[in-house]
C-alpha cells in the first residue's frame, strides 16, 4: 500500500469534483475548490473519519469493496479505478466482472434523476446503485453481495418474496424476460463468464428456470409499461425508459409516472416515507 499515493490521488480526485457533478446542491461558499471530505464520505456510504484518515495518510489498508465505493463516489474511469486498487495494495479487479464499476456517463445522468426512480444495473440483473427514490421504492439492494445482488437470482431463487412486488398476471411474462435478458448476455460474454456462472447456479436451484431457459428466448428489451405494487403505497403504473451504454454491459433504468396520474402521486408519497423510513435509521 502507497499511502502517499493514494492520499494525494484522493485529494486531486476530490478536488476535481463539483457538486452539481455528484448530483448534490452547491450548499453555502465554499473556502475550496471541489468536494468537502464529508461529501465523498457520504457519496461512498463510509464514515468521514475513515475517509479523512486516508487523506491524511493515517488510515488502515481500505478493503475492495470500500474502494469500488470510492471509485464510484469519485467518478473514476475504469484505468484511474485500476490505479487506486494497485496504490492500496490490491490487484485490479477483472474488467470482466463489473461488479464494482459504473459507467461514468450513466451515473452522471442518475444524479440528476431526484423525482422518479433510477437505477443502474449490469447484465446480470444486478443493481450497481439506485437513487433514494429507487431504494425506496425496491429497497436498498445494491447493498445485497452475491448472486443476491441479483434479481434474476432472486426472482427465481426467492420467488414467495420477490415477486409479490408483480400482480399475479404479470409474473409469466416477468420470468420470460429475467431468462431472456440473461442468455442476450450470455452470448455476449461466453460459456466461461459470470453469466455462465449464473445459468449454473439457477439450473441447480430452479426447474422453472431451466424450462425457460430451453425455450432459447433472447431479448435485452425492457417491459415500456408495468404494475409494481409496492407494501406500503399499494400498485403503481410506471412507463420504463432504458439506456444502455455503448457495449450493452450496463443499463440505466428509470421509471416514470404519467403527469397528474395517482402513479404520480404515489411516487410523490414515497419519496416522503423513504426519507421517513431513513431518518429512522440513522436516528
Amino acid at each position: 500500500m502507497d499511502r502517499d499515493a493514494l492520499a494525494d490521488f484522493l485529494l486531486r480526485h476530490r478536488e476535481a469534483l463539483r457538486p452539481d457533478d455528484v448530483g448534490l446542491p452547491p450548499g453555502a461558499r465554499r473556502r475550496a475548490p471541489g468536494l468537502r471530505r464529508e461529501e465523498v464520505a457520504q457519496l461512498a456510504v463510509m464514515s468521514t473519519d475513515y475517509y479523512t484518515r486516508l487523506e491524511q495518510r493515517r488510515g488502515p489498508q481500505p478493503s475492495t469493496q470500500m474502494l469500488g465505493s470510492l471509485a464510484r463516489a469519485l467518478r473514476l474511469t475504469p484505468d484511474e479505478r485500476d490505479y487506486l486498487y494497485r496504490v492500496a495494495g490490491h490487484s485490479a479487479p477483472d474488467r470482466a466482472a463489473r461488479e464494482d464499476y459504473v459507467a461514468p456517463g450513466l451515473l452522471r445522468v442518475l444524479d440528476r434523476i431526484t423525482d422518479s426512480p433510477a437505477l443502474i444495473l449490469d447484465g446480470l440483473g444486478r443493481t450497481l446503485v439506485q437513487n433514494d427514490l429507487a431504494r425506496a421504492l425496491f429497497g436498498p439492494v445494491e447493498q445485497l453481495t452475491g448472486w443476491e445482488r441479483s434479481a434474476i437470482y432472486r426472482w427465481f431463487a426467492h420467488p414467495e418474496t420477490e415477486r409479490l412486488m408483480y400482480p399475479e398476471e404479470d409474473r409469466d411474462r416477468q420470468s420470460r424476460a429475467q431468462v431472456a435478458s440473461l442468455r442476450a448476455t450470455l452470448g455476449a460474454e461466453g460459456p466461461r463468464s459470470r453469466a455462465a456462472e449464473l445459468v449454473r447456479a439457477l439450473s441447480a436451484r430452479s426447474a422453472e428456470f431451466v424450462a425457460i431457459w430451453e425455450a432459447h428466448e433472447v431479448s435485452r428489451r425492457f417491459e415500456d409499461h408495468k404494475t409494481l405494487v409496492h407494501p406500503r403505497v399499494g400498485p403503481i403504473e410506471v412507463d420504463c425508459q432504458a439506456l444502455f451504454t455503448e457495449d450493452g454491459s450496463q443499463t440505466l433504468l428509470v421509471l416514470t409516472a404519467a403527469p397528474r396520474s395517482e402513479a404520480e402521486g404515489q411516487l410523490r408519497l414515497l419519496a416522503v416515507l423513504g426519507t421517513q423510513e431513513f431518518a429512522a435509521r440513522e436516528g
